[in-house]
């Protein structure tokens, strides 16, 4: 066993929740370890900051909506946080993007109103900040919609989002394109490396500006490029002379990947150290305070010391939680005390999809400090928390940035540190 040196911080994710705490201790001059299985959910996810969708109807202004939604659920995330913690927390996410590594790329948007967006398969989705390439797609304004397709690419049928936007009482059509690409780039992230290059997107448009009409937008799944989505988008809306907006399509998410790129920026520029590929073991306890963590590094168990650790693991969804077959919820990394977990003899599951499932608000159980009960150094952020449907309610990116920034903030104070701007 080797023993790493000792960090301030250690942080125990990599998904949102996880590099937004990360980022901020070590851009206020923390020692900061960011340890993860992989790359956590943002691979997965659409790349829009969902702060509040759904009460339980859509929610148009997140600011109007989020005080009486706070006082009515209590033991919400939000009502933890405080709905004051959001704005400061989106904010601080817009500037890292806009600061990163893909030029010009930024967020828009703001707790005063939902962008109305539509999904892969034209369903309508409300959210607070979206990047700007996907802006375009707003389904209540009024110029009609021609969704491109790509033959090759399974992620994304525009037949099926134009069918659905109709019925939403948007004008949309679609069109398919065929393009010469060589198989093993046949996904999304594969097309995303081509519309990287200048010669492929004005073939594209060469090709698609035969297929448009009269005054369209032009949606198309979410592929602008990777390393330069800001270039590759504004380069089409030039050459197509119309506005072009982005569609997320399912996994791999290439808007994910963006942000996952920008906030990993980020942390590396502050100097924390980012450790993919490895798996918390066991803790060091002393007393009241995790002392060490032990980790499985491609096979090789590694000891790192913190004065504070932030679990941002995540729930059920990414094995942060676990539900064993004898029916006992654990928390997978440090076994930490639970909260929401329905009482035996009760109902965890309703046999209807949709229904609010009695386990779905599991938890680490936390104090108003955010700190885990029992223990005075680990924080708990993001889907790790107790309280919340993220799913349902359209919440999840905004319970996980603000609460790994608001991590980050109680540290920071903890030890007499202030915060970077």
């Amino acid at each position: 066993m080797r023993t790493s040196l000792h960090y301030d911080a250690v942080v125990i994710g990599a998904g949102v929740a996880g590099l937004t705490a990360g980022t901020r201790l070590a851009e206020a001059g923390a020692r900061v370890c960011v340890l993860a299985k992989g790359v956590g959910s943002t691979h997965l996810a659409g790349g829009t900051v969902d702060v509040l969708g759904y009460d339980p109807g859509r929610v148009e202004a997140p600011a109007r909506a989020l005080p009486a939604f706070v006082e009515a659920r209590p033991d919400h995330p939000y009502a933890l946080l405080g709905v004051d913690a959001i704005p400061p927390a989106l904010e601080w996410f817009a500037q890292r993007i806009e600061r990163g590594p893909q030029p010009g790329y930024r967020y828009l948007g703001s707790l005063e109103r939902n962008h109305l967006l539509p999904t892969a398969v034209g369903v309508a989705r409300p959210s607070a900040l979206v990047p700007e390439t996907m802006a375009a797609g707003e389904l209540g304004a009024e110029r009609p919609v021609c969704l491109v397709g790509v033959r090759i690419l399974r992620e994304f049928h525009a037949s099926l989002c134009a069918a659905n936007l109709a019925r939403l009482g948007v004008e949309a059509r679609r069109v398919e394109l065929g393009l010469d690409i060589d198989r093993p780039e046949v996904n999304a992230l594969g097309l995303a490396r081509r519309f990287d290059d200048p010669a492929f997107r004005r073939d594209f448009a060469a090709s698609l500006a035969r297929r448009l009409e009269g005054e369209e937008r032009v949606g198309l799944p979410a592929v602008l490029g990777l390393r330069d989505p800001h270039g590759a988008w504004s380069d089409l809306e030039d050459r197509l002379g119309r506005p072009v907006f982005e569609i997320p399509t399912p996994p791999p998410s290439v808007p994910g990947m963006r942000l996952y790129e920008a906030l990993r920026a980020a942390l590396r520029a502050a100097g924390g150290r980012l450790v993919v590929g490895a798996t918390v073991v066991g803790a060091k306890r002393d007393g009241a305070q995790v002392s060490a963590l032990r980790v499985d590094t491609a096979g090789r168990e590694t000891t790192f010391g913190a004065r504070w650790v932030v679990l941002a693991t995540g729930g059920f969804a990414s094995g942060g939680l676990a539900l064993g077959s004898d029916w006992v919820v654990r928390e997978t990394v440090l076994g930490l005390p639970l909260r929401g977990v329905p009482l035996p003899g009760t109902a965890r599951f309703l046999p209807d999809y949709f229904a609010e499932q009695p386990m779905s608000r599991a938890g680490v159980a936390v104090d108003a400090t955010l700190r885990a009960e029992d223990l005075e150094n680990v924080l708990v952020a993001g889907a790790a928390l107790p309280g919340a449907e993220p799913w349902r309610e359209g919440s999840g990116e905004g319970i996980s940035l603000t609460s790994g920034h608001r991590a980050a903030e109680l540290v920071l104070a903890a030890n007499g540190l202030a915060a970077a701007a």
